[in-house]
């Protein structure tokens, strides 16, 4: 951008009271007041004519007014300049000479390559879709081998089986009963879970004895409705059958 030479009018001051002292003189030569060999009011009649301190000041004035036109002038080349570099500072800037330029090659496979490397490496800011999928696969396969491992290790976990120590009460029709055969007929029950255990004769009254006589059965496998039931199968010698104790192991 060309250097611009900017002038500043500092004299301006000067030049208006010249103005107003020049309007002032030609209003005395209106009046008459300053006469030579020519009545023209122009600045150089003015000086010519060598009358006195008005005719000087006359040729002051018209000094004056060619200095203004001068001022005005250089200023009015200063706008010109000034418009002309911002209209080209608004225009585009030319392109650039590249006739000195050497031709340009095209790219190698392997530049494309590397390129295309680091741009992938500039977008995949959290990893690749692949990489998720492989995160997500292994976790799934630790999961996996650790609910197999828990369910291996609970079917290696003894079962707590729910039993029952029962006392039964078993009652003859008579003293004439038979009891030991009564107590074989007892025992020649057999079920899934049902042990029998220790048994005594307890006296009832008039010389009647009932057996008492414990069994040890699984919750789950032996109800004892259906001992019961079995038990009174046995009519011949059983009269009837109580529960005297029934505790939990």
């Amino acid at each position: 951008m060309a250097e611009v030479d900017y002038n500043v009018w500092l004299d301006k001051g000067r030049f208006d009271d010249a103005e107003r002292v020049y309007q002032e003189h030609l209003a005395q030569l209106k009046a008459g007041g300053c006469k030579g060999s020519s009545t023209s009011s122009t600045p150089t009649a003015v000086a010519t004519s060598g009358s006195g301190g008005g005719c000087k000041l006359g040729a002051r004035v018209e000094a004056l007014e060619k200095e203004n036109k001068e001022f005005r002038s250089i200023i009015d080349n200063l706008t010109r300049r000034l418009a002309a570099l911002e209209s080209g500072s608004s225009s585009a800037a030319p392109a650039p000479q590249m006739s000195n330029c050497p031709p340009l090659k095209p790219p190698t496979k392997t530049e494309t390559k590397e390129e295309e490397a680091e741009d992938g490496d500039d977008f995949e800011l959290f990893g690749s879709d692949e990489e998720e999928e492989k995160v997500d696969a292994e976790a799934d396969r630790v999961r996996q081998e650790r609910l197999a491992a828990y369910e291996a290790k609970k079917s290696k976990k003894p079962v707590v089986v729910a039993k029952s120590n029962i006392i039964l009460d078993v009652k003859p029709w008579d003293d004439e009963t038979d009891m030991a055969k009564l107590e074989e007929c007892v025992r020649s029950i057999e079920m899934d879970g049902l042990l029998w255990g220790a048994s005594k004769l307890v006296p009832l009254a008039y010389g009647i004895k009932k057996l008492q006589i414990s069994v040890v059965v699984e919750d789950d496998k032996v109800s004892t409705d259906e001992l019961e039931e079995r038990l009174l199968a046995f009519e011949d010698y059983i009269q009837s059958m109580d529960i005297a104790a029934f505790n939990k192991i």
